[in-house]
């Protein structure tokens, strides 16, 4: 079993900014991808940013320029450093990971979402 605990999110205003992170614990052999997706009300969940082992990301065009995904593999951590939050950013923010377990199994896994609020 893998888990993920997001933390982070809260209520900013238009331009502010905000700090996601996620770790990742229990049987882990190695986390391939980790990534952020989100999720407004009436709203199908999106990607918003994800990292690969490698290093390599990739973002949401809504997103690039603004928000910058990092990853801290001895911690098993991802972040989500979000600039210049716009209103169209609320949404509840998920945390992603996939990898093997110790058992040599795949995992993919989900925290259970933190909200953010861009409000003035």
């Amino acid at each position: 079993q893998v888990q993920l605990a997001e933390s982070g999110g809260g209520l900013v205003q238009p331009g502010g900014s905000l700090r996601l992170s996620c770790v990742a614990s229990g049987s882990i052999l190695s986390i391939a991808g980790m990534g952020w997706y989100r999720q407004a009300p009436g709203n199908e969940r999106e990607l918003v940013a994800r990292t690969a082992s490698g290093g390599s990301t990739n973002y949401a065009d809504s997103v690039k320029g603004r928000f910058a995904i990092s990853r801290d593999n001895a911690k098993n951590t991802v972040y989500l450093q979000m600039n210049s939050l716009k209103p169209e950013d609320t949404a509840v923010y998920f945390c992603n990971a996939d990898g093997r377990t110790t058992s040599w199994l795949p995992f993919r896994s989900w925290g259970q979402g933190t909200q953010v609020t861009v409000s003035s």
